[in-house]
């Protein structure tokens, strides 16, 4: 095995190979600075503002970009591969990680994929479903608010990251009420959800109905007439509707570019057929359009917690077949989400038959029929596809993740080629990538 970026030797251990940092030494010799008046400068992944760990591979002519490489993998988790190793109700502990700004979308797009393949998709119970939907958007909400902070950030607005972190605090204590967790919660399971709401996060939800449209309008007050704010965004990183189509961009990106394309009204799943909302567009695919549509992303999902609010009927919140259903009631405790100590007594001390199906389906898992689907579900970032394959065992044969973060960043050349150095960071910023979910 031979190959361009390691070097190898042979050793009294075997061979050994000597990562290198890519083609960096064949890119550098490529240019010469002093004749062509040409540079080239590494952006990443040790820096501020190229979104987490980002490597950009930039060749200048002044402050003009001429090319644009981007370099990926260094958060890398192997999660697909380890999802092989595991019963199919741990992958959602392991794919909450991926996507660490939205983990709800992660662990649902994965149980529809798994409720696909055991045909039990119309028996998930409307609690579950609508207690998804409530969950999602607000996720969804969590997620844009860190886009909207960690861009104005990034571009200088320094007022605008403080608030947008302060409210998206309210959000993670109000998940933290429900799963147990801020984050990487494992809550949305094949068959329904871990946990039923509690009252307290009702109430908790509802008060922050109340407070974040007025909190929405802060944000745009501060940042939708500021000067600096409008120069650095309107007719920036332009991509149109035939460059995100040709790409595979979706999500706020192909919407800012006036394409209505959202899976929650083109292809709908979890019920979101029977709700009430708008899919937000923007004629001008550009850094300010993206904003526009993020913001009023926000609103609509709003409605939609209020809507969802308002149809959670008492039910159960996992499917009925308790060759499949989580065998113990679960509860919140101060270290997070665990089996009740009410059930850990009875299978312990009153039910042999209770404790042994527990033991099975715990350390087993449940078999899954032979076979492979395709899921999609409409994430903060675009479409979240999951493609599971099952050979009838107890654990996935494969799960590969059509991750956003992954695709929308092939559309950064195209709009940083030809623009300022500065502008790099903006267009970087509008595409809002999660490099756990790209790199996974």
């Amino acid at each position: 095995m031979t190959s361009n970026y390691a070097s190898e030797r042979e050793t009294t251990e075997g061979r050994v190979f000597t990562v290198t940092g890519g083609d960096w030494d064949d890119v550098v010799s490529g240019v010469d600075p002093i004749n062509e008046g040409r540079i080239v400068v590494n952006m990443g992944p040790q820096h501020p503002s190229t979104h987490g760990v980002l490597r950009l591979v930039l060749e200048l002519e002044g402050e003009t970009v001429r090319e644009a490489r981007s370099v990926i993998g260094y958060l890398h988790t192997g999660i697909e591969k380890n999802l092989e190793y595991r019963n199919w109700v741990q992958g959602s502990t392991f794919v909450t990680r991926m996507d660490y700004l939205a983990p709800i979308f992660n662990e649902t797009a994965y149980s529809l994929a798994v409720e696909k393949l055991l045909g039990i998709t119309d028996e998930v119970t409307e609690r579950a479903n609508t207690i998804r939907v409530l969950m999602m958007e607000l996720n969804r909400i969590s997620s844009h608010l860190v886009w909207v902070a960690t861009t104005g950030m990034e571009l200088g607005a320094i007022s605008i990251m403080l608030y947008g972190f302060r409210e998206r605090e309210y959000i993670l204590e109000i998940f933290e009420l429900i799963t147990g967790l801020r984050m990487n919660h494992a809550y949305v399971r094949p068959g329904g959800v871990a946990q039923d709401v509690p009252d307290e996060a009702i109430v908790k939800i509802r008060e922050f109905l109340k407070m974040m449209p007025k909190r929405l309008k802060e944000y745009e007050d501060l940042l939708s007439g500021q000067p600096i704010w409008l120069e650095r965004t309107q007719n920036v990183a332009v991509l149109d509707v035939t460059g995100c189509v040709a790409l595979g961009v979706t999500g706020p990106v192909l919407r800012s570019a006036g394409l209505a394309w959202d899976l929650r009204k083109t292809m709908p799943y979890c019920g979101y057929e029977d709700y009430e909302f708008d899919v937000p567009t923007h004629p001008d695919g550009d850094v300010w359009g993206r904003y526009l549509v993020r913001m009023a992303e926000m609103r609509e999902s709003l409605k939609l917690v209020e809507q969802a609010l308002d149809r959670l009927k008492p039910g159960p919140v996992m499917v009925a077949d308790k060759k499949i259903a989580w065998p113990a009631q679960l509860a919140i405790g101060v270290d997070g989400m665990g089996n009740s100590l009410e059930h850990v007594a009875k299978i312990m001390g009153q039910s042999m038959e209770s404790l042994i199906h527990h033991f099975k389906l715990v350390t087993e898992g449940f078999r899954v029929p032979p076979g492979q689907v395709y899921v999609g579900i409409e994430s903060p970032r675009g479409e979240l596809g999951v493609h599971a394959v099952s050979d009838g065992g107890t654990r996935p044969y494969r799960v590969h993740y059509r991750e956003p973060s992954f695709v929308n960043l092939q559309a950064l050349p195209a709009m940083a080629e030809g623009g300022l150095i500065a502008d790099v960071i903006a267009g970087g910023a509008s595409l809002d990538p999660v490099m756990g979910g790209c790199d996974r």
